[in-house]
């Protein structure tokens, strides 16, 4: 929550419009953002979608729903569903990661009208922009300056407060910091069933199978890549070939698809994982490869090496199978040096949800 001041005229909050932000009214946005909000701006990352709600065509309120937490325990066990269940199905809640308030004064009711019609229109939107509806929204605030009021007028309900961790480069701080208050609003009535149930019917299902990892599967990854020869200059390295190849082999094992999807997970891993990893150490931390390192690396290496290295470790790991899912998957933005797109095909197991191979190629544009 923010405020500021555009005007001073009486508000009918009959007439307020809420719609998706226009590509044109980004600047103006993210200005007031950094103007006007505590937290700044944001940058769109991933799967987001930015509002304004306007009174006669004057701006009186911004809001930004963006990807939600990958943890939060408070939240987790307000659901219910287990860790695999988690991995699997955060795309199916948004947080509302900015809501500042742009009208002068007091207005009664204005946050939690703005929220309801938002509410109202954004699991529609997000299926128009990415291909899937969302059945929760969820929320964090900050107590040292709000008390959550528009949330709680909106018929939020609030599931507890965080244990005050934040997220860093370098995935978590040590000590906690500052709590936060946890908010939630369903979509649909039974939306925390639908998130726990243990099989995801349709329409919410999408994607291929996923696993969690255990720590020996972890531990295991990256000794099958070590044979793999290093397409990059010595000079610079700062990772192991076979940890990076490890890191992303993982991700995607957990469902994670795309280079930044790959680097938040890796992002999020907490020490213990990044040792098992074979993540370098520095000034007493694990450090894990950037988003840049794990896209250079996954676009130089050869296919054919990572084929049979995930063969071997299917091998180890895969149970029996009484069928098989195919899954395909474009990458965007990888291309080969006669400029053709560059695809993957996962072949994944449906009882143990283990992933037996995956091959790369590239097709004429």
């Amino acid at each position: 929550m923010g405020g500021a001041s555009p005007g001073d005229t009486a508000l009918d909050l009959q007439e307020i419009v809420v719609r998706p932000l226009r590509s044109s009214d980004e600047p103006r946005y993210q200005e007031l953002m950094r103007q006007h909000h505590y937290l700044g701006a944001l940058p769109k990352i991933s799967e987001t979608l930015w509002y304004v709600a306007t009174w006669r065509e004057e701006w009186i309120a911004l809001l930004s729903f963006s990807a939600s937490a990958l943890k939060c325990a408070v939240r987790d066990h307000w659901i219910g569903w287990n860790l695999r269940q988690r991995y699997s199905r955060l795309k199916l809640v948004v947080n509302n990661s900015r809501f500042l308030i742009l009208s002068p004064g007091q207005v009664p009711n204005l946050g939690s009208r703005v929220l309801a019609l938002c509410q109202r229109r954004l699991s529609s939107d997000w299926e128009v922009t990415f291909g899937h509806s969302v059945l929760l929204l969820e929320t964090f605030v900050d107590p040292a300056r709000f008390r959550g009021t528009v949330y709680r007028a909106a018929n939020w309900v609030y599931v507890g407060n965080t244990k005050g961790y934040r997220r860093t480069r370098r995935g978590y701080t040590a000590t906690p910091q500052s709590p936060k208050m946890v908010f939630v609003q369903p979509l649909r009535a039974d939306a925390r069933r639908w998130l726990s149930r243990p099989v995801l019917a349709p329409p919410y299902q999408s994607g291929s199978s996923k696993i969690v990892l255990t720590a020996a599967q972890m531990q295991s990854l990256p000794a099958f890549f070590r044979e793999i020869p290093d397409p990059r200059r010595t000079q610079g390295r700062r990772h192991r070939l076979s940890t990076v190849l490890g890191i992303a082999a993982g991700a995607i094992l957990c469902g994670m698809r795309g280079y930044k999807a790959i680097a938040d997970w890796a992002e999020s891993l907490g020490q213990k994982a990044r040792e098992r990893f074979g993540c370098r150490r520095e000034k007493g931390r694990y450090i894990v490869p950037s988003e840049s390192i794990l896209r250079n690396v996954l676009i130089r290496v050869e296919p054919a090496h990572l084929d049979r290295a995930l063969r071997r470790w299917n091998e180890t790991y895969a149970g029996e199978d009484e069928s098989l899912a195919i899954d395909g998957k474009t990458m965007c933005n990888a291309l080969d040096a006669e400029g053709r797109q560059t695809h993957v095909m996962s072949i994944v197991g449906h009882q143990t949800q283990t992933g037996y191979t995956q091959k790369k190629w590239a097709a004429c544009p």
